[in-house]
């Protein structure tokens, strides 16, 4: 089995995890099963074509270093706003963690395997849940390390070495931090809740804490104000529950030998907090695996859904038979994929979220009633952004494996399968999201903007259909793996997501003249009409015979 280097540099701290109870060799076993078997799979993107060696995710790392070009300007600016500079930094770093973790590593997190298969080894559960909490702990080093060396380098030489030897160590806190954090947030939903009821609250949670870090960061930047433009910094005990402030001060205080009580309190949070939340998820560890076997357990009272409204649906937008089953099978295969709500429903969030962010934003600086009457509801196209996302996400299912049900199926209309789950898309999940905006935004801009909202929906569902047109593989949706979906049309997906700001320019465009708008919703309606029937055509259905 291969050497792996991060073993070696473990090995280092046998002792530390000897001294913990935990069976060392052991658990340097279970992790050099698990990083061989990362570095086995290989992504769908390079099906069909020889396998290539290594691990695929960290040749992946290179995105996260280009992510990691935002933090240079905050590092470089001013010469002793530590606080307001590194506050920014970290907010940044944590977001990043965070969906990383909630997103990819989850389901690490929450795994049931070792249970299933090492239980029934002589090997402790403590020893069990510390590989995986060191598995994770390995891959979000390399995704620090990734998103972090180029700053790193730059704060090196703008800053000088003892800034450096601070950042590593409060980049090491924070890792800590978020993984334990998450761990911690689960163990509490497990707690309280079982079976299939379990699962959806996990699914719930980990979509909070995705937009929870947005809106954290924005408030972040509330914390300080700007006067003269130059920076002022005062406390508010409310600074106490944001982490990014915390590792801020450390910067001053130890930088700046600021030595305040305030400072001194916030440095004092960045240090115990990590390490007393880590202490007492060693604690809970145990209680956490018990209560982790509720994963597997059945709802008592699982009761059967209503699907009325689907079958009105799927008669109102459907225009075959066919048709009509896909729209069902989306709409279980949406609400029942938990893996698909994961990846997906952060971007209804955020969907949600950003258009009040600028809002808010603009409020510092304008009232309410001259906001009003402006084009500022135009921000509601922020929820057509997520529609290539969860397009590219239609793709990939946990059951993959089922899908030669497809081949095996006398399907007369294969344009039928994407069609109505794209219509499912529509309804189920972009249409509520819409309304509820819609609803907010007429409150605030008045009726006058209606015509808008039919014109941006119009746009929503054409884009819909661009998007899948520009994104299709010719597979049937659900049918591939999600292991690797990420690595999939990165750059078709940013080109795409582009989409929205070309609709939010001939809105604009169509705003600007006199009953444009008018013109612009007939121009959408003949564009989706004749579109839709070119990208999924549709042949006369042969009768059924019994």
């Amino acid at each position: 089995m291969h050497d792996f280097r991060t073993l070696a540099i473990l090995s280092k701290f046998r002792r530390l995890f000897i001294k913990a109870g935990i069976d060392y060799d052991a658990m340097e076993t279970i992790l050099r099963m698990k990083l061989t078997m990362d570095g086995r799979r290989t992504p769908t993107i390079f099906n069909g074509q020889k396998k290539k060696e290594g691990n695929q995710f960290l040749k992946s790392l290179w995105i996260y270093g280009l992510y990691g070009l935002m933090v240079i300007p905050f590092l470089l600016f001013g010469e002793d706003h530590y606080i307001f500079q590194m506050s920014l930094v970290f907010g940044i770093i944590m977001f990043i963690l965070a969906t990383t973790m909630v997103s990819d590593f989850s389901s690490v997190l929450l795994d049931l395997r070792d249970k299933t298969i090492l239980q029934t080894k002589p090997v402790s559960s403590k020893t069990i849940n510390t590989a995986k909490t060191v598995h994770i702990l390995i891959y979000m080093f390399f995704i620090t390390g990734a998103f972090i060396a180029i700053p790193l380098v730059v704060g090196l030489f703008a800053k000088g070495i003892l800034f450096t030897l601070i950042f590593l160590a409060a980049l090491v806190l924070t890792m800590l931090f978020i993984v334990v954090i998450t761990s911690l947030v689960y163990f509490a939903v497990l707690r309280f809740f079982d079976g299939e009821k379990l699962k959806d609250i996990i699914n719930y949670v980990q979509i909070l804490l995705s937009v929870g870090v947005i809106v954290g960061y924005q408030i972040v930047i509330r914390a300080f104000d700007f006067v003269d433009l130059d920076l002022t910094y005062s406390f508010s005990w409310w600074h106490l529950f944001l982490p990014p402030i915390w590792f801020g001060a450390a910067f001053d205080l130890l930088l700046n030998q600021d030595f305040s009580n305030v400072l001194i309190l916030l440095s004092s949070l960045a240090l115990l907090v990590p390490i007393l939340s880590m202490y007492v998820y060693v604690q809970l560890m145990p209680s956490f695996e018990r209560n982790m076997d509720k994963l597997m357990s059945e709802s008592k009272n699982k009761r059967k859904k209503s699907s009325w409204w689907v079958d009105i649906w799927a008669k109102l937008c459907c225009r075959g038979r066919e048709e009509k089953t896909f729209f069902r099978f989306g709409t279980l295969m949406m609400g029942q994929e938990r893996e698909f709500k994961l990846k997906v429903y952060p971007s209804l969030g955020f969907s949600m979220v950003f258009p009040f962010i600028f809002i808010f934003m603009e409020l510092q600086t304008r009232t309410l009633a001259d906001i009003a009457t402006g084009k500022m509801f135009l921000l509601i196209y922020f929820g057509n952004m997520m529609i290539p996302t969860i397009v590219h996400t239609m793709q990939f299912s946990v059951n993959h494996k089922g899908s030669w049900l497809f081949k095996a199926a006398p399907i007369q209309q294969p344009a039928a399968a994407y069609s109505g789950t794209l219509k499912v898309f529509l309804v189920k999940l972009y249409m509520p999201i819409f309304i509820l905006l819609s609803i907010v935004f007429i409150v605030i801009f008045s009726w006058r903007i209606v015509p808008d909202l039919f014109a941006v929906l119009l746009g929503s569902i054409l884009q819909t259909l661009l998007t899948y047109k520009g994104l299709n593989s010719g597979a049937f949706p659900f049918t591939e793996s999600f292991d690797f979906a990420q690595s999939e049309g990165s750059a078709k997906l940013i080109l795409l997501t582009l989409l929205a700001g070309i609709f939010v320019i001939c809105h604009l465009i169509a705003s600007a003249i006199t009953g444009g708008v008018y013109v612009y919703i007939a121009v959408l309606v003949i564009a989706i009409f004749i579109g839709w029937r070119k990208v999924f055509p549709m042949k006369r259905e042969m009768p059924v015979r019994l």
